[in-house]
């Protein structure tokens, strides 16, 4: 990927993170830099076309509406809910690095570039949202086998690399993989593909693959079997603890994608007037999951269990507090 097309990338995720509004493709390229190199609009449209590709090829949850009715064209946003890391733990060397990747982002050859993005957007009569805290990155590419593996993806070619299993002194093993996609999960990045020695769907860590990663094969003869979630591959293999039950949620049509890639639609359902789907979402830790539902605020009711149920409006009653005290001060 060119350094152009990469900055244009992180501008638009910028922008759609930083309103609730719903941006028509006209203000995109009004206000996103990088469009402006577009010679036509057919030029534009194709440039968007495969800008929305590749964000969502990177798990990035793009949502399309209308902000109010009496718009006449779809725009998009980012769900910053669906799109943020969940509770993380770090240790005290994860921490010092984290700080580090903050300070760096706060340099001003970086933020002056996010700032400048905001500023555009509020020029252009888009209400930012401020209160959410400064933008910062969710994740990071920095891993030797990310530029080959997104363009063995790219190329529809297969791959065979080392791979290291578990830690540092794991076992490793060489695999040769057909790639579909390359994907991030809590803030770490992952190949998804064909495994040809395993015969199965697999999912590899890319910090665990080892340099180098070689192409096997010709250039379009690996294909995505039609339907593919990667996400979904990406939540069904990787390692998160024994299910210890099932959470039945209703929510609201067009929200919460994040949390529909996570559970199984059982079916359409009407509630309080408002149209949704019925999902159920396997549980593995009750308080992650409530966090993640409370985050969907409204368009998501919890139906069963209610000891979730429960869990949930604690969240929330927590949240009303801290925002009551905030006010008072």
């Amino acid at each position: 990927m060119s350094s152009a097309r990469a900055e244009r990338l992180v501008n638009l995720v910028l922008c759609l993170l930083s309103t609730r509004q719903f941006l028509t493709a006209e203000r995109i390229r009004a206000t996103v830099p990088g469009y402006a190199d577009a010679t036509s609009d057919e030029a534009f449209f194709r440039m968007f076309e495969r800008d929305k590709t590749e964000l969502r090829e990177l798990g990035v949850p793009l949502e399309t509406g209308r902000t109010s009715a009496f718009d006449t064209v779809e725009g998009y946003r980012i769900a910053r809910g669906d799109y943020e890391l969940g509770e993380i733990d770090l240790d005290a060397e994860e921490a010092a690095a984290v700080a580090l990747a903050g300070s760096l982002w706060d340099s001003p050859e970086l933020s002056g570039a996010a700032h400048g993005a905001l500023r555009k957007l509020r020029a252009a009569g888009v209400e930012v949202d401020e209160t959410r805290g400064s933008v910062q990155p969710r994740v990071r590419a920095a891993e030797p086998a990310f530029a080959p593996l997104l363009a063995a993806v790219q190329a529809g070619q297969a791959v065979t690399f080392d791979h290291r299993r578990g830690g540092p002194t794991g076992e490793i093993a060489r695999r040769t993989v057909e790639p579909w996609g390359v994907v991030s999960w809590r803030g770490r990045w992952y190949l998804v593909g064909h495994d040809r020695d395993r015969e199965d769907v697999r999912s590899f860590r890319l910090s665990r693959i080892l340099e180098p990663v070689k192409t096997v094969g010709e250039p379009g003869e690996v294909t995505v079997p039609p339907g593919t979630d990667l996400m979904a591959s990406i939540h069904r293999t990787v390692d998160q603890g024994p299910v210890v039950g099932v959470a039945t949620v209703w929510v609201a049509e067009g929200h919460a994608h994040g949390l529909r890639r996570l559970g199984t639609v059982v079916g359409p359902r009407e509630l309080g007037g408002r149209r949704g789907d019925v999902l159920e979402i396997e549980l593995r830790s009750e308080r992650t999951v409530a966090r993640w539902l409370a985050g969907a605020g409204p368009d998501v009711v919890v139906l069963d269990p209610p000891g979730l149920a429960a869990h949930v409006r604690r969240l929330w009653e927590g949240a009303l507090v801290a925002h009551a005290g905030e006010r008072v001060r």
